[in-house]
């Protein structure tokens, strides 16, 4: 599996706070490990990553232990993308932050595609 560039970086962080968010592959099974914040400057990367995981045939393994912050649209896009798996197919969530969690179970709960685990 690979990942549209093999590390990205939206923005850097800077003297005014601006968010970055890194997307990398993960080097021993398929997907990516996120760092950085989901919001409203990297929002983005994360919709064009994400779409690029669900174009293709296998799960999606998301490790987010490294997430600081996601906002609203940053959870949507991932419930949408979740949506659009075909049958059979998961979105695995490794370590998400407790506040996406939430989220999705407030927005969309028992959305079947999507399975969390801390491994």
């Amino acid at each position: 599996m690979t990942v549209p560039e093999s590390r990205v970086v939206s923005a850097g962080p800077s003297p005014s706070g601006t968010a970055a968010l890194e997307v990398v592959p993960l080097g021993d099974r398929a997907g990516v490990r996120v760092v950085g914040e989901i919001g409203l400057s990297t929002g983005t990367v994360w919709q064009r990553q994400l779409d690029h995981l669900v174009g293709q045939g296998e799960d999606v393994r998301l490790e987010l232990s490294g997430v600081e912050f996601v906002d609203v649209a940053g959870v949507s896009a991932l419930a949408r993308a979740a949506q659009r798996l075909d049958a059979g197919r998961r979105m695995v969530l490794v370590r998400p932050p407790t506040t996406l969690l939430r989220t999705l179970e407030m927005f969309w709960p028992g959305l079947a595609a999507i399975e969390v685990t801390t491994c």
